[in-house]
């Protein structure tokens, strides 16, 4: 094994340095017919626009394969062809490096701090049922959360269940939300953002009687703080906001959710009238169409708390969910029902009487869960999603949902099943260590493909898929956690293709042994990545469909 796991932005930043030139000058290939001949490539285009005719000076060509370092792939050859500058990987060696354990997280430098994020999500407040639209922000929320814990990032979910409600269809969606009473520091919060509202230049307090809506305690003027502070992206609509004592509840806990945060080194400014507490980001995952109430909540918390953390609110909004040909509203729990009908009927379609014994509810419940997250999340959460409840477009057989991932999953749990009774009847000797394998056996254009496309990439995809943009004087931000779903369904393909094509295990012959171990060691790696990667999405691996 190498002393560092290979990494595709380690190997690119190597190969651009080779040239010379600042410029990022190769990519990456991944499609199979390429991959025959080349994995990476610098496109004849790019070096025309680096070099003087295009031409790269021989002895740059010729040190490439020589490079080396902790994170860069073992590379064989570097040949001038007439689509550009090709490099091939010497693979058994690059089988070798990355088939060991997966790596978790790399562990932050020493006085770095990972840092802590704050993730509120509104459609979790209030009593009005849940719509598919509020699961939709819930459920990125949730895959967000996890997508960071995963990176080392202290994540704080907002608001807290109550019990006032029944929460039934979070849990089936296996959506992990914390829950709690409102506890006295609550009150006492609220009755400080009280205080700081009388003492506000932009608020004047409402006495309840006639013309005045109930509840209402205080008129703010938002406008005119948005303007003074010179606050960007907000909607030119913001003007007064009727304060409630519910709203200022909101407030409160998010409030208290800062203050959970680790204390950093930078003190909070002097303005704010609450204790000093880090910097934490606090993003607020809405839809679109509860967007302006959250910013009206926004800029309130920035009157009354000018501290740092409050001007690190971001706004995470996700694009409408469209129902086709709803006979009425539906509710969060009628699309969780329907879906669930929909995958038990084309179960009992595709596994027959099998389907209908009670061990598969299991199975049944959680092949809905991934239904749905996959419907809701293999989507950039900006877009707009169209969910058609009349048609049964849930299928186990469709290459491109959630059931379809599971499926090939489970799969593999019944490759090594089978593998290991074998091994308890002496048919097979046990897998040996990585390091007696001999990896020159993996020739299939399969096993490349899905060595160097998902194995060899993974660490780097769930990194950008939790990556945060940086600070930025707009209020709202895009995350890319739709890559995960994506990966998933595009590595379920490939590896789909690979096992209804190849013999894993074959007979037990002594001299087919080397090649059935490698191709186990590789298929076990591939185990590994989709196990981590449903983690993110709560979704358990399936033993058996």
């Amino acid at each position: 094994m190498g002393d560092s796991r290979p990494g595709v932005a380690a190997t690119l930043r190597a190969l651009n340095g080779a040239l010379g030139r600042p410029a990022a000058l190769w990519v990456k290939e991944r499609g199979a017919r390429n991959l025959r001949h080349r994995d990476f490539l610098a496109p004849r285009a790019a070096l025309s626009a680096a070099f003087p005719g295009g031409q790269v000076p021989p002895e740059a060509v010729s040190a490439v394969p020589s490079l080396r370092g902790p994170a860069v792939l073992p590379l064989r050859v570097c040949r001038q062809t007439p689509a550009g500058l090709a490099v091939q990987v010497r693979r058994p060696e690059a089988f070798q490096r990355l088939l060991g354990p997966l790596p978790g997280p790399a562990p932050p430098a020493a006085g770095t701090r990972t840092g802590c994020v704050v993730l509120h999500c509104p459609a979790l407040r209030g009593a009005a049922a849940l719509r598919p639209r509020h699961l939709r922000s819930a459920l990125l929320a949730d895959h967000l959360a996890q997508l960071l814990r995963a990176q080392g990032v202290g994540v704080h979910l907002v608001p807290a269940l109550t019990e006032e409600r029944s929460w039934d269809v979070l849990r089936q969606l296996r959506i992990c939300w914390p829950s709690d009473s409102p506890s006295s520091s609550l009150t006492d919060a609220v009755s400080a953002l009280k205080a700081a509202l009388g003492r506000c230049p932009c608020a004047a307090a409402c006495e309840q009687g006639p013309g005045t809506a109930e509840g209402v305690i205080f008129k703010v003027h938002l406008k005119s703080f948005v303007e003074q502070q010179g606050l960007v992206g907000y909607d030119p609509n913001l003007d007064v906001l009727l304060v409630t004592e519910g709203i200022l509840w909101s407030l409160a806990e998010l409030q208290e959710a800062v203050l959970q945060c680790p204390v950093s080194d930078a003190p909070a400014l002097p303005a704010s009238h609450f204790p000093s507490s880090s910097c934490c980001s606090i993003i607020h995952v809405v839809n679109c169409e509860e967007e302006f109430q959250q910013q009206q909540l926004d800029v309130l918390w920035r009157i009354l708390d000018p501290g740092a953390h409050t001007a690190l609110q971001k706004h995470l909004v996700c694009g409408p969910v469209k129902v086709t040909n709803p006979s009425s509203p539906i509710g969060a729990d009628q699309y969780f029902q329907l879906r669930k009908c929909q995958m038990y009927e084309a179960s009992v379609i595709k596994y027959g009487e099998l389907a209908q014994d009670e061990a598969w509810t299991e199975v049944i419940d959680t092949l809905t869960v991934a239904a749905i997250r996959f419907e809701m999340l293999s989507t950039a959460h900006r877009s707009q999603i169209t969910l058609d409840l009349e048609n049964n477009s849930i299928s186990t057989k469709g290459t491109k949902s959630g059931a379809f991932v599971m499926y090939n999953c489970a799969r593999l749990a019944t490759l090594f099943d089978t593998f290991q009774r074998a091994v308890e009847r002496g048919t097979y000797p046990p897998l040996p260590p990585v390091s007696e394998l001999n990896f020159s056996c993996l020739r299939e254009e399969g096993e490349w493909l899905l060595l160097f496309n998902y194995l060899l990439p993974f660490p780097e995809v769930m990194q950008q898929a939790a990556q945060l943009p940086p600070p930025s004087k707009g209020i709202r931000i895009t995350v890319n956690t739709e890559t995960v779903c994506k990966f998933l369904i595009q590595l379920s393909m490939d590896f789909s293709s690979y096992y209804n094509r190849v013999h894993v295990l074959g007979e037990p012959f002594p001299h087919l042994f080397d090649q059935m171990f490698a191709r186990l060691q590789l298929l076990g790696a591939v185990r590994d990545v989709f196990h981590s990667a449903l983690a993110t999405l709560h979704l358990p691996p399936l033993s058996q469909i």
